[in-house]
């Protein structure tokens, strides 16, 4: 079994925003100048407070800064590693500004203008913690962390990271599939330098079936979070909750689902035109990403 690079290359040409195609051509090419197109392109969704808006998550189009906004810009920059941003700890202090007293990040800030932007996005309390959001921004800086000094020792990771392992060591039943996704993320990428991390890992560990899929209740029909979805990286902490032959099971699932136009579907709903086709280009390129991780 394989998959077809030509034909996802001519999906990305055709469906993709450029962000996701510098992403793609990094990922395929192991190329600087793609990297560097990777930084240079996240300023065109930059807001002069140091946070991230203008629809870089696909779903959320408001020109505000936001912590989703700040998970995708961390998210890119991983992904140009060891590329950094000089934007790196303007990010972090804006996400320092915005952190409710708690440690923990609002799931979203107040929009403006809700055109086009998920109700669950709009309706967000601003005033209330989100273990998911903080969680998903934390990961995805401690992965820009693994070569950028700057995120590795700001303060702000500190804060988001106690945060979350309070909320993740009160949590006694199972959390929403988003939730738990991103609470296993963020504990399996912290466990590099806070060894209780493991010890939390084990704690939700009963909430994770052998094979790795959680459906999303009162998701769209079929939506799944599956394995590789918050596990995509050998070698891992995480890697240990799931039998090798779940891992291969997966692997072949991710294979299979390159459609005839090149690119991977996206099972969860979109809320307008321009984030149903940029969905589509995240998730072909994440998928291409875990597979040649992955050995395949």
């Amino acid at each position: 079994m394989s998959i077809n690079l030509g034909r996802a290359s001519a999906f990305m040409a055709s469906h993709a925003r450029v962000l996701d195609q510098r992403r793609f051509e990094a990922i395929t090419t192991d190329s600087d100048a793609a990297r560097q197109a990777i930084v240079r392109g996240l300023d065109a969704y930059r807001n002069p407070d140091g946070g991230y808006g203008w629809g870089l998550e696909p779903d959320l189009r408001a020109t505000e800064s936001q912590p989703g906004g700040a998970q995708h810009a961390f998210e890119a920059l991983a992904a140009a590693g060891p590329v950094t941003s000089p934007h790196t700890t303007a990010l972090l202090d804006w996400l320092e500004s915005v952190t409710l007293p708690d440690g923990g990040l609002p799931f979203a800030l107040p929009i403006s203008d809700p055109v086009a932007c998920a109700p669950f996005w709009v309706q967000a309390n601003p005033a209330e913690s989100s273990l998911q959001i903080t969680a998903a921004v934390a990961t995805q800086a401690y992965l820009v962390a693994r070569w950028d000094e700057s995120a590795r020792n700001h303060p702000w990771l500190t804060t988001a990271t106690r945060y979350c392992f309070d909320a993740i060591r009160r949590t006694d039943e199972a959390p929403f599939s988003y939730v738990l996704s991103f609470a296993l993320q963020i504990l399996d990428i912290a466990s590099d330098t806070h060894p209780e991390a493991l010890e939390l890992l084990d704690h939700l560990a009963k909430f994770v079936p052998r094979d790795g899929a959680l459906p999303v209740v009162g998701g769209a029909e079929g939506e799944t979070l599956y394995l590789l979805d918050y596990a995509p990286e050998p070698g891992r902490p995480i890697r240990d909750l799931f039998d090798p032959q779940a891992v291969s099971d997966d692997l072949d699932r991710l294979e299979r689902g390159q459609l005839p136009d090149g690119g991977w579907a996206v099972d969860f709903p979109s809320y307008s035109d321009a984030a149903a086709l940029e969905w589509r280009g995240w998730v072909t390129t994440g998928a291409v990403a875990v597979l040649r991780m992955n050995g395949r």
